[in-house]
């Protein structure tokens, strides 16, 4: 037997050392048809429960790395739930301070998880002129950054560690895991990182693909009109640095509604509990799939789990409330 002290124990040093090698898996009961193979690869099951733990990740160490970032820095984010909760993961672990600004619309979830994890956590309640609170939420964050002398504000939408961080990760991960080439990808958008990241990965074996943004009705990264919606973590009133519209080859909105459906329809035919941007993507496939030539094989990626859309898109009162608001804004 070897000696003890000679055996190396598989043990992580931190929960951020767990992050990544999420599994993909064949969607046969949500999409049946002959000459359809859609699979989606699980963000939903890294440790702090969404994708934005890569991102997070990434950019911290990196910082950490070069010095820009040093321990005891107060790092400060504007974020609708899920990359604040992997930044106060990673303040957490790395010795750091964290302001995490949010709005109305973040789900109590991810405030309470924000607190537990040591984040101070601002809420902006004044709406912007786009109708949402993105802008306001940004100009709380240079309020706070001209009242806290060394904070760095961390800048999702600008940063180009975001993408890096799937270009790096779930890319990476992809193009290992698929063995036959897909045709397409669909990928939620908000910031547009990991859907940029993404795909320039694929892209470099597989050249021919081509990739769909999944968008929220109402938000305007596209050049749509703003317009309410009520989901976080997909969509913008605001057009993202990162944006490179060139390397999008089509755009599906999809509005409230539907997200929610595409979650619900999503579980019951895979038991895959998952947040408002995977219903919106699991809607976005079912309505562009008829017009896709067969045989056709589809990647997509499931962004965070449902546990924190328990008062949202699983409440039947808040889907009655937004099939109502639908019905009015249609006429």
């Amino acid at each position: 037997m070897p000696h003890l002290e000679s055996v190396v124990e598989p043990v992580c040093e931190s929960v951020f050392e767990c992050v990544g090698n999420t599994p993909v898996v064949a969607l046969r009961r949500l999409f049946p048809d002959r000459g359809v193979e859609v699979i989606a690869k699980l963000e939903l099951l890294n440790p702090g429960g969404s994708m934005k733990d890569r991102s997070a990740r990434h950019i911290v160490e990196a910082g950490l790395r070069e010095g820009s970032i040093v321990p005891g820095s107060r790092l400060i984010e504007s974020s609708s739930g899920n990359f604040g909760i992997a930044l106060a993961i990673a303040a957490r672990i790395y010795d750091l301070r964290f302001t995490c600004v949010v709005d109305p619309k973040t789900t109590q979830a991810n405030v309470a998880i924000l607190r537990g994890l040591g984040a101070d956590v601002e809420i902006v309640t004044q709406r912007d002129h786009a109708g949402g609170y993105l802008h306001s939420r940004i100009n709380r964050v240079e309020e706070l950054l001209a009242m806290l002398p060394g904070a760095i504000w961390v800048n999702q939408y600008a940063n180009d560690r975001n993408w890096e961080a799937y270009y790096c990760g779930t890319g990476a991960e992809l193009n290992e895991q698929l063995v036959h080439p897909p045709g397409y990808l669909f990928a939620a958008v908000s910031t547009t990182g990991s859907i940029l990241g993404c795909a320039r990965r694929l892209r470099e074996r597989f050249p021919d693909l081509r990739v769909i943004a999944v968008d929220a009705v109402g938000s305007v990264i596209f050049g749509a009109p703003a317009g309410p919606r009520e989901l976080p973590g997909i969509g913008s009133s605001r057009v993202p640095e990162l944006c490179r519209t060139e390397e999008i080859d089509e755009v599906v909105h999809v509005d409230d509604v539907d997200a929610a459906r595409g979650c619900r329809e999503l579980l019951l035919a895979e038991g895959i509990f998952a947040g408002a941007s995977t219903g919106a993507v699991v809607s976005a496939i079912a309505r562009t799939l008829p017009r896709l030539p067969r045989p056709c094989r589809v990647v997509t990626i499931f962004p965070d789990r449902g546990d924190r859309y328990l008062d949202l898109v699983y409440d039947d009162d808040w889907l009655a409330a937004a099939n109502v608001r639908r019905d009015a804004a249609l006429g």
